[in-house]
């Protein structure tokens, strides 16, 4: 049987060394248009996250740059516990290792809350925010259960990696096929100990103290159907950073399964941050 292969063809990947951080693999359209920065959800690498999004954003004019986060499928591996402040640091070394920022981020799921981390954290790489079915805080006790218990499922899964993978998604009721062949694929190179970290992670996470003071262009996309991130959330998250709201009517995976609605709420998103940032430099006030 031959490998796996992506349903769609992807972007150019590479490896690019980060001094402090390591070699980190980056996916990148090229091109000179608005650099766009995507970071993916907890335990899909950017692959599977963003597959069904790249070549729109590149057809729209951006340059797509996506990267995975540690110990998430090509993600660094390192000795250190799995800190969301880490994947943020990371990401902002890229930026400023590549040249390219600053720079839009769009985050989904966990992607999204280190996206405020960045904008946090290293200001001068983060130009504006698109958070996508993501919230300021995940402390509640249905959503820590949830993040929680899918961890230790995904430990518990790396253990038998392609062959769970595949008899999970059978169980979701994807047939098998090479798509989904690929996805197991994909699903297997993580770090199963990183991503149960991870899930704790989430569970701690709360940025509703400072993210009223992160002062960037921002619009959220809320996912209204989701059952993992309560819409309700979103909203909140949305409100404290002064964006505008945009909705789509899907679970939390719809940036994949629902993805032809996804895509024009995402180029919307995407076309207000950047007149809001246009219109605030030729006022002469701050980006923010």
């Amino acid at each position: 049987m031959r490998p796996p292969e992506p349903p769609l063809r992807l972007p150019p990947g590479c490896l690019v060394h980060v001094p402090g951080v390591g070699e980190m693999f980056v996916r990148d359209t090229g091109g000179d248009g608005p650099p766009v920065l995507l970071l993916h959800g907890w335990m899909f690498p950017s692959d599977l996250n963003w597959w069904r999004v790249y070549e729109p954003l590149r057809q729209a004019g951006h340059r797509v740059l996506a990267i995975d986060h540690r110990g998430h499928g090509r993600g660094l591996r390192s000795p250190e516990p799995f800190r969301l402040e880490r994947c943020a640091a990371d990401a902002a070394a890229l930026v400023r290792e590549l040249g390219v920022g600053p720079v839009t981020v769009v985050g989904y799921s966990m992607g999204g809350s280190i996206a405020q981390l960045m904008a946090r954290d290293h200001r001068d790489t983060v130009a504006a925010l698109v958070p996508a079915g993501t919230a300021a805080c995940w402390r509640e006790p249905r959503m820590r259960w949830l993040w929680r218990s899918m961890g230790a499922l995904r430990l518990a899964l790396g253990l038998f990696p392609r062959g769970a993978w595949r008899a999970g998604l059978r169980g979701l009721g994807f047939p098998d096929s090479e798509a989904t062949t690929w996805v197991a694929s994909e699903l297997s190179r993580g770090s199963s100990l990183d991503i149960a970290e991870a899930g704790r992670e989430l569970g701690r996470f709360d940025s509703r103290a400072w993210a009223p003071a992160l002062g960037v262009p921002a619009a959220v996309i809320v996912t209204t159907r989701d059952r993992s991130v309560p819409p309700r959330r979103q909203r909140e998250l949305a409100r404290l950073l002064g964006a505008r709201e945009l909705e789509v009517a899907c679970d939390h995976a719809g940036v994949v399964v629902n993805a032809d609605e996804f895509v024009p709420v995402l180029l919307g998103a995407l076309a207000a941050v950047g007149a809001r940032a246009d219109g605030e430099i030729a006022s002469g006030a701050p980006v923010g």
